[in-house]
């Protein structure tokens, strides 16, 4: 079932690497939430550096790796006192701490950054199972091929698995920069997803350029 409708519409459409100032990030950073927030910046860009090179399936690794190990996953309303706020993977780093969609943010923009092609990437909303409950959940797919079933990386897990393999995910839609999708349809544009748009405008400002 997740594999049958994770099977998207492939768009032969590269972006350029998502480029930022990275002096500009860390002063962000530690104005905002202080020192601690620098050095986990820092670490970032070592992360960063570290996986430049490698494989695309290796950087899957690295930076599932490094969102999954450096934040602790809580709730926006207890992280910014909303019931649902996309963070920056600056705001995310300087809390330390994100709900799933700060996860999926953090790794889809730092795969862009290392030049993983935009149109192998989706964010995916699905329901998950967790506990005997289904909840709201997201993880962030990559598409080796067009006619491959996706490796999610999600912070529930620690491996990168195949959809096949997660019986507990069932997809509702997915969207990267290129688009929003349902099934193997493209949808509408993903300027009519508000908070991304917002979550963009936070980025510029902070010093990316996505």
């Amino acid at each position: 079932m997740l594999v049958a409708l994770l099977v998207l519409v492939w768009l032969p459409l590269s972006a350029p690497a998502l480029q930022f100032e990275a002096s500009k990030l860390r002063q962000t950073a530690v104005s905002r939430f202080g020192a601690r927030a620098g050095t986990a910046v820092d670490r970032w860009m070592s992360n960063l550096e570290s996986a430049r090179g490698l494989s695309e399936r290796r950087q899957l690794d690295a930076i599932n790796e490094f969102w999954n190990m450096t934040v602790m996953a809580g709730e926006d309303i207890h992280i910014w006192g909303q019931l649902d706020y996309w963070a920056t993977p600056i705001e995310t780093l300087g809390k330390a701490a994100g709900d799933c969609e700060d996860f999926v943010i953090g790794k889809y923009f730092s795969l862009l950054h290392l030049g993983v092609p935009n149109e192998k990437l989706r964010l995916i909303y699905v329901r998950a199972q967790v506990g005997g409950q289904s909840i709201a959940h997201m993880v962030l797919g990559y598409y080796p091929t067009p006619q491959s079933e996706p490796l999610l990386l999600d912070n529930l897990s620690g491996s990168i698995r195949p959809a096949s393999q997660r019986p507990d995910l069932t997809p509702v839609f997915s969207f990267n920069s290129q688009g929003v999708y349902v099934g193997n349809t493209q949808k509408g544009s993903v300027d009519s997803i508000s908070r991304w748009r917002g979550l963009l405008e936070k980025m510029r400002k902070e010093g990316f350029v996505p």
